[in-house]
């Protein structure tokens, strides 16, 4: 199948009776397919298995996978309805443990019905679709805004790195890291962008490339264990990287590798730089400690994209994300501004 010059990661289509499309970026980069969802199974499924991934994006799939679900086993009555929307939400926070913005998409929508006290049920369904697409509108101006504050960070010429996948995939659109490059180049910069193709499910090199290649941004694709090298040789002046949990005190949740990144940076005197959304922060937790971190399943390292290339009995650790203490992160970029120093006062200040 052909792939679009212009395509959005999700789309609602319909009004409350509609469905979730979203992109299936397990298939990219060589195949271009959308998956329609119209119930939450399908959504729980699609999140779970990676098609929709990014703190964001998986927190506006929540949001429409909320609607989805309360299209079916609502009964009449606006306490069936109720009843119904706190299994959903419960459901859909089964499918992933790490990314806090799936908890704060769901927690925003359970807060939407119920300040809807004598709301009918036609008119909470109706709430709650505008609730979801609020939450999809706001994170595509806070990418722009987070691309703008990110861009006067880096200069003309910079040579910058990133892991993972942060870019429009991950999000609404532009997305959080990547937006920081796509602004910069908007701006007139010339930026030259190295890229983690990310073991084990290759986000940077499936996911990030793409988005660069597409967009006309130079980039060089390198194995995660080069970085350290291209560091040595003065190719990189900033690394910037997005993530899926920020405790309080600026520790950060975020794909297996980005903690050795920031280790390395900091060997280099290189500033390692976070791009995130507000609704990413968990102010809940003190620390990184506190961020559960997803494990997954062995069989992506040993069969990685349906090849064996480990043997059958091999024992596998595959924890899905690190967390880089905040005394290595430079500043977080957010829509708000940029927190720097990295600490609980200043992310208090900052966020408001």
């Amino acid at each position: 199948m052909s792939q679009p010059t212009k395509a959005e990661t999700l789309q609602w289509v319909g009004d409350i009776d509609g469905h979730l499309v979203l992109i299936d970026q397990t298939k990219l980069p060589l195949q271009f397919e959308e998956l329609e969802c119209h119930n939450v199974e399908d959504v729980w499924q699609a999140i779970k298995r990676l098609s929709v991934r990014g703190a964001p994006a998986i927190g506006i799939a929540a949001a429409y996978g909320v609607i989805v679900g309360l299209q079916e086993g609502t009964g009449g009555s606006s306490s069936d309805f109720r009843q119904r929307l706190e299994e959903v939400a419960a459901y859909l926070a089964s499918s992933r443990p790490t990314a806090v913005n799936l908890f704060w998409a769901l927690d925003r929508m359970k807060r939407c019905a119920a300040q809807a006290t004598d709301a009918t049920v036609d008119q909470l369904r109706h709430r709650l679709l505008v609730e979801a697409r609020a939450i999809h509108d706001e994170d595509r101006a806070m990418c722009h805004a987070i691309g703008r504050h990110g861009a006067t960070l880096l200069e003309d010429g910079q040579g910058v790195l990133t892991h993972c996948n942060a870019g429009g995939l991950a999000t609404a659109e532009y997305g959080t890291a990547l937006s920081v490059f796509f602004t910069a180049q908007d701006d007139g910069k010339q930026l030259h962008v190295f890229v983690d193709e990310t073991r084990p499910l290759l986000q940077g090199a499936r996911l990030t490339a793409w988005e660069l290649v597409r967009r006309g941004v130079r980039a060089t694709l390198i194995c995660d264990s080069m970085a350290a090298q291209v560091m040595r040789e003065g190719r990189v002046q900033a690394v910037v990287t997005g993530a899926d949990r920020i405790a309080s005190n600026g520790d950060t949740a975020n794909k297996i590798g980005t903690y050795s990144l920031a280790v390395l940076a900091e060997a280099h005197q290189i500033p390692f730089f976070i791009a995130a959304p507000s609704s990413t922060f968990d102010l809940s937790i003190a620390s990184g400690e506190e961020i559960p971190i997803e494990e997954r399943s062995g069989e992506e390292i040993t069969h990685g994209f349906g090849k064996q290339t480990a043997p059958s009995d091999i024992d596998v650790y595959n924890p899905a994300f690190d967390v880089t203490p905040a005394k290595y992160i430079r500043a977080i970029i957010t829509e708000r501004g940029i927190i720097e120093p990295v600490d609980q006062e200043t992310i208090a200040k900052v966020l408001g």
